[in-house]
């Protein structure tokens, strides 16, 4: 099925993805796990420009730690067609320094997953992008 000609796809500023991200709640993060992509939804806070993420002790905490991962969150709506995607890429970390993790703790993040998810990390980006169809 085409794209229907009053519709157009339009690049959008970083401001525009970081205010996109900002009313989110849900994410994916991509990663590489023994040289294999992974997919692993996680709920999400923007934080002082960074996506913020709370994970478990454990695989994925040692994986994503100091490496580069994409997170991407998008919304659409299929009746009519239109919607937008947020790709932010960066370098995950550990949130461990006292301030930084008050803060964090702050946002009142809260993952939808059960189990003990007890380690904030971030994600600082090197890009933003993201797409819209209007």
């Amino acid at each position: 099925m085409s794209t229907p000609a009053t519709h157009r796809l339009e690049e959008l500023s970083v401001d525009q993805c970081l205010t996109l991200l900002a009313g989110g709640s849900l994410g994916r993060l991509v990663y590489l796990l023994d040289g294999a992509p992974q997919i692993r939804p996680l709920t999400y806070e923007l934080h002082r420009g960074s996506v913020v993420f709370r994970i478990g002790y454990g695989d994925l905490l040692d994986a994503i730690h100091q490496q580069q991962v994409v997170f991407e969150v998008d919304h659409g709506d299929p009746t009519v067609r239109t919607g937008w995607s947020v790709i932010v890429r960066g370098t995950a970390e550990e949130i461990w320094r006292t301030d930084d993790l008050e803060a964090a703790r702050e946002t009142g993040l809260r993952p939808w997953a059960p189990g003990t998810r007890d380690h904030y990390v971030r994600i600082i980006p090197t890009s933003i992008t993201g797409r819209r169809i209007a």
